[in-house]
């Protein structure tokens, strides 16, 4: 895969999921105005709940990447990646921590 396809497909990852969140999460959220209940609602059966946990989970391992790459690769700026991993979601996050990546390893060379 060349590298202008691999980046376009990270950049159309991350907006296609930004898009589905704006449009299927925040107007029900902004109609209840309860965060809290709108984050318990990934858990409401087993099969949801295993799904929630997963992303939960994979968000607290891309952290502990930015987070050990800050620190040995110079890998700046990640912590824009860890808030957009919450909010909107981890393929959002980790999407936009790979171009960055990338466009630091690139910078370094």
């Amino acid at each position: 895969m060349s590298k202008t396809v691999y980046l376009s497909l990270l950049t159309a990852i991350a907006l296609l999921f930004t898009g589905f969140f704006i449009g299927t999460v925040v107007p029900p959220l902004l109609v209840s105005g309860d965060v809290v209940a709108a984050a318990l609602a990934g858990f409401v059966n087993p099969f949801a709940a295993g799904y929630a946990t997963d992303v939960i989970l994979c968000w607290v391992v891309l952290l502990l990447w930015i987070v050990y790459e800050a620190k040995v690769d110079g890998v700046r700026h990640g912590w824009i990646c860890i808030l957009l991993g919450a909010v909107p979601g981890v393929a959002v996050g980790m999407s936009c921590y790979l171009i960055l990546r990338h466009q630091t390893r690139k910078a370094l060379q």
